[in-house]
């Protein structure tokens, strides 16, 4: 797929890895849908994107608001061929914690939004996708999830995060292996260390700590290196059915 045919729904796109995304595949002459909450950094964001870029405000946890969203882009770009999923949300809580026992509400309401809320995206825009004309690759559409280094290494207080992120990986592959059928790849990248929304309460000793547990480069990922990884994920046709790590060569223990 060329970087001037792509129009892709972004979830989480107001900020941090979405953000970075929805930038990147602008200036390179596509188009993307912002989708996210956070009503006011999106409506700036695609002000400043100009044409190319458009807001809807959207809940991943409610099926209404993802298919409308879904509407909303194909009635302004004609068609959806690309989804990136980076709606998520993170934050520590231990099994049992100073202050009791996690709550189940805690670990369902990250469940709801990092692992079914992906989900929900993926059958809805791949409905659409399914119906675009192949290109000449016999490609209709392309699928790339958010998933985390903290699913094969979570550590400590990382219970529910965890879990919402390995579930994404366990999806990845039987998703890819039926919508192969449809001319549809399917991929996850999984993240290290990036500098995003999620590390902004994070004290500056403990970033000094993180940083310094890279192996190379020292130092916390940039959103739009991941923004490049999804974007060459989306250009190289022969990229299917994998989980791609973005870590600097981090492994947690």
């Amino acid at each position: 797929m060329k970087a001037e045919e792509i129009v892709a729904l972004v979830t989480g796109g107001a900020s941090g890895l979405g953000e970075a995304c929805v930038k990147e595949i602008v200036e390179n002459g596509g188009r993307a849908a912002v989708l996210d909450i956070q009503e006011s950094k999106g409506i700036g964001l695609v002000k400043d994107l100009g044409s190319r870029a458009i807001f809807t405000k959207c809940d991943v946890t409610d099926d209404e608001s993802v298919k409308s969203a879904v509407e909303k882009t194909v009635s302004s770009f004609t068609r959806i061929n690309v989804l990136i999923n980076c709606a998520g949300i993170g934050g520590p809580c231990k099994v049992l914690g100073k202050e009791g026992p996690m709550a189940t509400s805690y670990f369902n309401h990250r469940i709801q939004i990092n692992l079914v809320g992906t989900m929900r995206a993926i059958i809805f825009a791949s409905e659409q996708m399914a119906k675009n004309e192949p290109n000449s690759e016999g490609e209709r559409g392309v699928i790339i999830s958010t998933s985390s280094i903290a699913a094969t290494e979570g550590q400590i207080g990382q219970a529910a995060y965890a879990a919402s992120k390995a579930g994404i990986n366990g999806l990845m592959r039987p998703v890819a292996k039926e919508l192969a059928a449809h001319g549809i790849r399917v991929m996850t990248i999984a993240p290290g260390v990036i500098d995003t929304p999620l590390f902004k309460n994070l004290p500056e000793k403990g970033r000094q700590a993180l940083e310094q547990s890279v192996p190379f480069p020292k130092r916390l990922g940039r959103p739009t290196e991941y923004a490049r990884l999804a974007m060459h994920l989306i250009m190289n046709p022969y990229m299917n059915c994998e989980t791609y790590a973005i870590t600097g060569g981090l492994h947690m223990v």
